[in-house]
């Protein structure tokens, strides 16, 4: 096999925004199970909130221990087509029955299955994803190029969201429809957009060879990454700003019909103007990372994410408000997708160079882990504690101020906590432009030798 150890060219914008528009069926599958599904199981089919926190906290520990070994297992792959590649494209059709299922849920269902599809339906999406990921991460090894690949990245999974969240709206005004008919066209969006794009990245950018490790990495690789701060540190950031992802969309539709007194088809069309924010927000973050770091790009945005986040808690109650707040709102929500991604491919070379083992797939995997540990303390908690409170998702502005005020302070204080949490995780990498270009240094010459 021949190993290229040249300076790869730069990559150009088109075919970049191709190669990610995977992103854009995966993004779309994967957020309505946070910020839908819930609410329309609870309201729609009659789960209760106690079998839907059931469900949503089991699948995350199936989660925690399947994308670590499947991590080990796609750095060992050796094929003709590639290490990532085979798995991205068995990936999708495993995703695709699962949100069939999921979507297309009738009235009866109970917490085993949505358990047994929640955990099909990740295990597809994690293969899909995490190979495109892994293979992104393959294509721009350059400390900057990285920054540019996860900002397509994030934008195409922006416009997932969006795309997606225009669904039930559309269903909504324009075709008089219901909400169920709504979260079904989502489904179908995501099963007939998945291998289109796949094809697309498929023949837009090869995987890039490798040379064969010294040694495959195990179980007790695992372990020994959690001495390297760096990693700890990329892992605890991301985390804090996956959970608060997750609690604010999981209570997005609670909080404004419940105590905004705004119905779900208005409030979906204030969650895609903040998606709009997060898609004009996301070359902000790529261009700072060039100027000052990625790291110090991602402080700069939890802490204007925190201030934003309360900032919706103070707004006036009135629509035009609302919607500016959600704007603004959102221009930090993909400082974090985007740099944490790209420090961890950074973090990759940097072991690769000190243990003479490729661990790529297994350090994504454990990013990818720790976003889905974000989603089930979000998802799973919040169900958890709208129960103990005594919140009825039916009674809508009905429920007893307690309740109200408890469900306004999850939705806004709790996420803004995280924020700032993980920009003191964060506040101690200190891996920066200059140090990388130094690993690739040492990394190209033991290459060629």
């Amino acid at each position: 096999m021949t190993i290229e150890t040249a300076a790869p060219r730069r990559l150009s914008n088109w075919r970049l925004a191709a190669f990610a528009t995977p992103c854009v069926p995966l993004a779309a599958m994967l957020m309505p199970v946070t910020a839908y599904l819930p609410n329309y199981y609870a309201t729609d089919l009659g789960v209760s909130f106690v079998e839907l926190a059931w469900a949503f906290m089991m699948v995350r520990f199936f989660d925690l221990w399947f994308d670590p070994a499947f991590g080990l297992i796609m750095d060992r792959t050796r094929t003709r087509w590639g290490r990532f590649r085979p798995w991205f494209v068995a990936g999708a059709p495993i995703a695709m029955v699962a949100v069939y299922m999921l979507f297309m849920a009738r009235p009866g269902i109970g917490g085993s299955y949505i358990l047994l599809w929640l955990v099909v339906g990740f295990v597809g999406q994690s293969m899909a994803q995490l190979g495109h990921m892994a293979w992104a991460s393959a294509v721009a090894p350059g400390y900057d190029d990285r920054s540019r690949i996860f900002g397509w990245w994030q934008a195409l999974s922006v416009i997932g969201m969006i795309s997606i969240l225009l669904l039930p709206p559309l269903v909504k005004f324009v075709f008089r429809a219901d909400f169920a008919t709504g979260i079904r066209a989502m489904g179908w969006f995501a099963i007939i957009s998945l291998p289109l794009t796949a094809a697309l990245a498929l023949l837009t950018l090869p995987e890039p060879p490798v040379r064969p490790p010294a040694r495959h990495a195990t179980m007790a690789d695992v372990l020994a990454l959690a001495r390297r701060g760096s990693v700890l540190r990329v892992l605890a950031a991301d985390i804090c700003w996956g959970t608060a992802l997750s609690i604010s969309g999981t209570l997005l539709f609670f909080f404004f019909d419940a105590v905004r007194g705004i119905e779900r088809g208005m409030a979906g069309l204030m969650l895609i103007v903040y998606f709009l924010g997060a898609l004009v927000g996301a070359p902000i973050w790529t261009r700072l990372a060039r100027r000052v770091g990625k790291y110090r790009a991602l402080m700069v945005g939890g802490c204007v994410w925190a201030v934003m986040q309360l900032s919706v808690l103070i707004a006036p109650n009135n629509l035009a408000f609302g919607f500016a707040t959600m704007a603004l709102a959102g221009l930090p929500f993909a400082a974090g997708p985007i740099l944490l991604k790209a420090m961890m491919g950074d973090v990759g070379d940097e072991e690769r160079l000190a243990s003479g083992v490729d661990r790529t797939g297994l350090l994504f995997s454990l990013l990818t882990g720790s976003i889905k540990i974000g989603s089930m303390l979000a998802v799973g908690g919040s169900q958890f504690a709208l129960d103990a409170i005594g919140f009825d998702a039916k009674l809508g502005g009905g429920n007893s101020p307690g309740a109200l005020t408890v469900l306004a302070a999850m939705f806004t204080l709790g996420p803004a906590a995280l924020a700032l949490t993980a920009v003191w995780a964060i506040s101690g990498y200190r891996l920066d432009a200059a140090a990388h270009a130094g690993i690739r240094r040492d990394l190209d010459a033991r290459d060629a030798a």
